[in-house]
C-alpha cells in the first residue's frame, strides 16, 4: 500500500479543498500578497486550527507587535491560547542606539544575524510543530542582496526542516517585480489578491501557483473575510460531482396549456432560460415552476438578484403566490443576492450548498442580468453558467434563469446570450392588438424533446398565470406589431381564457 502523505490542515475548508487536505508536514509554504489581503488572518487561522488538534504553533511577527496580533484575533472572536506562542521580533538594541547607528562599524549583516540567531533559540525552546514567519519583507531590507537573501531563506528552511516543522512565511510583495527568490525555496505557493470594482464592495481571490509533489486545483478562487475569519469558494468544477442516474421524467407545469407548448412538461434536471422584456412576467413564470415543484413535494430554491423580497412577496401575494408561507414551511428557499456585493464565487457556493444540504430539486436565478453584473467580464459569466448548470444537472437539479431583454416591442436585445447553454428557451413578447398591450409566449427552444411551434398568449391576473389558445390569426407577434389574417370582423377574444 502507498504511504500517504501526512497533512496539517489550514483551518480553512476551502482551501483544504484546493490544496487538497492541507499542507504537507515539514513544508514550507509562502502565502503572498499585498497589504490588506489577508495574510496574517489566514496564518491566524491556520496556528488556531493546529492548536485544537494538538499542535503546538509559534508566530514570529517582525511587522507588527504582539498586542496588534491579539487585537486581530480578538475581531475575529479568537483567543491565542498556549498552545500558540507569539514571539515579537523587535530590532536588536544595538538599532536604537543613537551612538551605534552613527558608526561606521553597525551593519545590515550583524542585524540580520542577530535576527536569526534570534528565531533558531526560540524554536529550541518553544519545539513548535507549527511556525509563522510574518512577514518576508524585513529579512529581504536586511539581507540587501538576492543571493544573500536567498542563504537566509535556506538556512531558515533547512533548519526547520529537520525538526520537522511545517512552516508559513507571509510576503508583501514589496521586492522588485519578477524577484522569485522566496517561490523557489518554498513547497508551496498561494497568491491572494485584492481587487477594487469601480463600485461596490472590494473582491478577494487566490490562485495556487505552486505546490511541488501534490494535485491541486487551479485557477482563481473567490474568497472573503468575515467576522470569524476566512471563507475560501473552490472555483466549481462540474466534473468533479457525479452522481448516480436519475429518472428525466417530465414535470408538469400545472398549467394544461403551458404543459402542451412544452411538448408536456419540463425535463427533471434541464435548464430554462426564460427571456423578455421587462414586465412581460419572467418571474412569475420562473416562481411558477418552483411552486408547481413544491406541489409535487419538493424543495425549491429562489435567488433573486433584482427585486426587494418584500414588495416580491406583496406582489406574489396579489397573484395568488403566497411565497412566506412555502418559506416558513420549510419548502422553499428565498435568498436576495446583492450582485455588488457578492462574488461569483460565492453564489455558486450558495447554490452548491441548497442543492447538496437542503436537497433542493429546483432553482431560480432571477436574473442573469444581476449575475453578469457579479462579473468582470462576459466571457467570465459564460463559464460561470456553464459550470454551475453543468454541476445542476448531474444533480439531478432543475433550474430556470431570467433574462431582461433591452426593448419593451419590436428588436430586442439580449445583454448576454446563454440561450445555446440551456436545454430550454421560453420567449417572452409584448404585443398589441385590438388597442390593447398584451402578452405572448412561445417555446423557441426544447434540447430534450418535441414542443409546440406556436405563439399563445398568455394573461396575468389575480389567479396567476394562464394561456390561452394558439394565436393562428396573427402574424409578427413577436415583432410586437402583428397583422391580423383571420376573418374581418373577428377578434381575439375569444381566444383568451
Amino acid at each position: 500500500m502507498a504511504h500517504q502523505e501526512s497533512k496539517l490542515k489550514t483551518g480553512i475548508a476551502g482551501l483544504d479543498e484546493i490544496l487538497p487536505g492541507g499542507l504537507s508536514r515539514g513544508g514550507l509554504f509562502l502565502f503572498e500578497g499585498e497589504p490588506g489581503s489577508g495574510k496574517t488572518t489566514v496564518a491566524l487561522q491556520f496556528v488556531l486550527a493546529g492548536a485544537k488538534a494538538g499542535e503546538r504553533s509559534l508566530y514570529i511577527t517582525l511587522s507588527e507587535s504582539e498586542r496588534e496580533l491579539r487585537q486581530g484575533a480578538a475581531s475575529h472572536d479568537w483567543t491565542l491560547g498556549d498552545k500558540i506562542e507569539i514571539f515579537e521580533l523587535n530590532p536588536p538594541d544595538s538599532v536604537l542606539d543613537p551612538e551605534q547607528q552613527q558608526s561606521l562599524l553597525y551593519s545590515s549583516d550583524l542585524e540580520l544575524g542577530e535576527i536569526i540567531k534570534r528565531i533558531f533559540d526560540t524554536v529550541e525552546r518553544v519545539n513548535p510543530s507549527c511556525v509563522v514567519v510574518d512577514s518576508l519583507s524585513e529579512i529581504r531590507l536586511l539581507a540587501q542582496s538576492s543571493l544573500r537573501y536567498r542563504r537566509q531563506l535556506l538556512a531558515l528552511k533547512h533548519y526547520l526542516a529537520r525538526k520537522g516543522t511545517t512552516v508559513i512565511m507571509l510576503d508583501d510583495l514589496t521586492a522588485e517585480p519578477g524577484d522569485k527568490t522566496a517561490h523557489s525555496v518554498a513547497q508551496g505557493v498561494i497568491h491572494l489578491e485584492e481587487l477594487a470594482p469601480d463600485y461596490g464592495a472590494e473582491r478577494r481571490r487566490l490562485r495556487i501557483l505552486k505546490y511541488r509533489g501534490q494535485k491541486y486545483r487551479g485557477g482563481y478562487h473567490d474568497f472573503t473575510i468575515t467576522t470569524g475569519g476566512v471563507n475560501v469558494f473552490p472555483r466549481l468544477v462540474a466534473a468533479e460531482h457525479r452522481t448516480p442516474r436519475f429518472a428525466r421524467r417530465q414535470l408538469s407545469t400545472g398549467i394544461k396549456e403551458f404543459d402542451a407548448l412544452l411538448g408536456g412538461g419540463i425535463d427533471a434536471g434541464s435548464s430554462t432560460v426564460i427571456l423578455g422584456p421587462a414586465g412581460t412576467g419572467k418571474s412569475l413564470i420562473s416562481i411558477a415552476f418552483a411552486m408547481a415543484a413544491i406541489a409535487r413535494g419538493e424543495k425549491a430554491a429562489l435567488f433573486i438578484f433584482d427585486e426587494e423580497l418584500g414588495l416580491l412577496f406583496n406582489r406574489m401575494k396579489g397573484l395568488g403566490i403566497d411565497l412566506e408561507a412555502a418559506r416558513d414551511r420549510g419548502d422553499l428557499s428565498i435568498a436576495q443576492i446583492d450582485a455588488a456585493e457578492l462574488s461569483p464565487g460565492e453564489f455558486a457556493h450558495r447554490v452548491r450548498k441548497a442543492v447538496d444540504s437542503e436537497q433542493v430539486k429546483t432553482v431560480v436565478i432571477d436574473s442573469l442580468n444581476g449575475y453578469q453584473a457579479a462579473m468582470p467580464e462576459e466571457n467570465s459569466l459564460l463559464l460561470h453558467v456553464h459550470e454551475l448548470l453543468q454541476y445542476l444537472n448531474r444533480q439531478g437539479a432543475t433550474t430556470f434563469m431570467t433574462v431582461a431583454q433591452h426593448g419593451l416591442v419590436g428588436q430586442m436585445q439580449s445583454p448576454v446570450d446563454v440561450t445555446y447553454l440551456a436545454d430550454t428557451v421560453i420567449l417572452l413578447r409584448f404585443f398589441e392588438a385590438s388597442g390593447q398591450v398584451r402578452r405572448a409566449i412561445s417555446v423557441i427552444k426544447k434540447r430534450t424533446g418535441l414542443h409546440e411551434s406556436t405563439i399563445r398568449e398568455y394573461r396575468i391576473s389575480s389567479n396567476g398565470l394562464s394561456l390561452g389558445e394558439p394565436l393562428a390569426a396573427f402574424e409578427g407577434v413577436l415583432r410586437g406589431t402583428p397583422t391580423y389574417l383571420g376573418e374581418k370582423g373577428a377578434a381575439v377574444e375569444g381566444k383568451r381564457r
